[in-house]
């Protein structure tokens, strides 16, 4: 069976592709003040994502994953850790260096991001074909790299 040849719209295409970048930080953010870590901000909890759930990784670490410069990034690591997602310990490899590591509490909401995010993307993908699954694959990777490209 042949599929319907579809044309293609750039212009809706782009309001829509802007409107989903929108509306997923308006939903996170609307999540996060509804929720138990009403606490934190979308970039905190971002910069708990990258510390991740058992890897200890440096400031300078987290600062590049995120693209904070190394004062911002010890500004919001001082923040985390005074409100209990974050801590620092020292480094096993190398007791002069200070790693940061989530506290049971930072874990959770490690979890709690994780999980939203793996629900965006199985909505993406739901009722799709292999061939549909393929593209947007593509897509996606080819959004990335151009993403990276003006970093």
């Amino acid at each position: 069976m042949n599929e319907p040849v579809t044309t293609f719209n750039f212009e809706e295409t782009n309001r829509e592709l802007v409107e989903v970048f929108t509306n997923v930080m308006w939903v996170e953010e609307s999540a996060i003040r509804k929720g138990p870590f009403f606490d934190l901000s979308v970039k905190e909890v971002h910069t708990i994502d990258a510390i991740s759930m058992y890897e200890h990784k440096s400031a300078s670490e987290v600062a590049k994953l995120i693209h904070l410069t190394p004062s911002a990034m010890t500004t919001a690591i001082d923040r985390l850790v005074e409100k209990g997602y974050v801590e620092r310990c020292r480094s096993k490899r190398d007791r002069r260096v200070v790693e940061l590591a989530l506290t049971h509490v930072g874990r959770v909401v490690y979890r709690a991001h994780q999980e939203f995010h793996r629900g965006l993307t199985h909505s993406l993908f739901e009722n799709m074909s292999t061939h549909e699954i393929s593209t947007l694959q593509r897509a996606i990777h080819n959004l990335k790299h151009y993403l990276i490209s003006l970093i």
